[in-house]
């Protein structure tokens, strides 16, 4: 298993938003190749030990929320650890752990707000991102919770988790299908 430090300097220091966001195929396989077995452990609860800093547990968000969706994308793993990733943020938030850090690094603490769905942490997750003061960041959080909001779920993620659409998500996706969300 990689260290929390080997992911933050991967992620933060390797890569930039054009890598995190943009969905190709070369940087999934790159997080795969370095970070499988690694996302593996920490998905079982092994990095427990990473919690006990700031850094460590920002490293264990990463890995939970975003790795998993690099590694699985359009699969229903993709999604499987987002409650844990959720409450990890929850109490870096609630200790006020999120506020040491600094953009990009504090946005990654919320993300797992964003892509929650439940719509009182899509209230929490807009918040956050206004006190963040990102307003790109801000537009997508409000977007998610609009979603959540009008669905109670977001339809992009209805085929890679078994659900049926309705006919007013399959409006919404070929509306938004640039975000995907």
């Amino acid at each position: 298993m990689r260290t929390a430090q080997d992911v933050l300097d991967f992620w933060f220091e390797d890569h930039g938003p054009g890598d995190w966001f943009a969905g190709k195929a070369d940087f999934d396989a790159l997080i795969a190749q370095r970070f499988t077995q690694t996302h593996s452990h920490v998905a079982k609860g092994e990095a427990w030990e990473w919690r006990t800093t700031p850094s460590g547990r920002l490293a264990e968000i990463i890995v939970l929320d975003q790795f998993s969706r690099q590694l699985f994308r359009k699969k229903p793993e993709a999604f499987a650890q987002d409650k844990m990733a959720l409450v990890l943020a929850q109490e870096m938030v609630s200790q006020g752990l999120d506020r040491q850090f600094e953009q990009p690094r504090r946005g990654f603490i919320y993300l797992p707000f964003m892509h929650s769905e439940s719509v009182a942490i899509q209230s929490a997750s807009v918040r956050l991102y206004e006190a963040l003061g990102d307003d790109d960041q801000l537009e997508y959080a409000i977007e998610h919770k609009k979603c959540i909001d009008r669905f109670g779920r977001f339809p992009f993620r209805n085929l890679a988790l078994g659900r049926d659409n309705s006919i007013e998500e399959l409006d919404y996706m070929h509306d938004h299908v640039e975000r995907g969300f």
